[in-house]
């Protein structure tokens, strides 16, 4: 399957994608994943979006277009992909469509993660990270340390983020809802958006979304 993953900050999109990816036995393509990579392996696309980012400007689309197509086109990518932050708009996914008519091929299917605005805003807002490992991630509500304030595994002191502030997540939100959601009526005109709330434990996310994915398939 070739899949399209969409949901606001929060929505829980890495996670889901890398369960999505494993069950399906597809790759899962992350635009920060690319950037990472193609940066830390100096490739020509790596340093010239360094060059951007550094400048404190965002990447052009046509950068981050050309590593996506790169990644698409590895030979594990072969039977299908799982997109995640790509397209981030409207121009990016017109691109997307003509870079897999080109290739011959389609998507089967844009999964949209539905999250209320302010249970976003408390999954982002309530996190703590500690200051000695940034792996080590708790919640002031869903994953409450031993000791407040205290990494269980390390000792560490646990803090805010500024980006994880009220007001930042706020921000995030409203970038999302005027850049990148409209690419859900977009794909909604192809017939391709399904829609699954993205509230509750993550094996039930992923149970919905498998589910939510074949009644597409079948419906094709």
């Amino acid at each position: 399957m070739r899949i399209v993953l969409v949901g606001p900050p929060g929505a829980g999109k890495g996670t889901q994608a890398a369960f999505l990816a494993k069950n399906l036995s597809i790759p899962h393509i992350s635009t920060g994943d690319l950037f990472r990579a193609n940066i830390s392996q100096q490739t020509e696309l790596g340093k010239l979006a360094k060059s951007y980012m550094d400048a404190g400007n965002l990447v052009p689309d046509e950068v981050t277009i050309a590593m996506a197509k790169d990644r698409m086109e590895q030979p594990d990518a072969e039977n299908g992909f799982l997109l995640d932050g790509f397209p981030r708009n409207v121009s990016q996914a017109e691109a997307l469509d003509e870079l897999l008519e080109t290739e011959n091929m389609q998507l089967d299917a844009v999964l949209d993660l539905e999250v209320p605005e302010d249970e976003v805003v408390k999954r982002i807002a309530g996190r703590r990270i500690c200051r000695n490992d940034s792996a080590h991630v708790f919640h002031v509500t869903y994953k409450q340390p031993a000791k407040e304030g205290v990494c269980d595994v390390c000792g560490g002191e646990l803090y805010q983020r500024d980006d994880d502030s009220e007001e930042t997540v706020r921000t995030r939100l409203e970038v999302y809802h005027t850049q990148t959601e409209p690419i859900i009526d977009y794909y909604k005109a192809q017939g391709l958006v399904v829609t699954i709330s993205a509230l509750g434990k993550v094996e039930d996310v992923t149970t919905r979304a498998m589910e939510a994915l074949k009644r597409g398939e079948d419906g094709k």
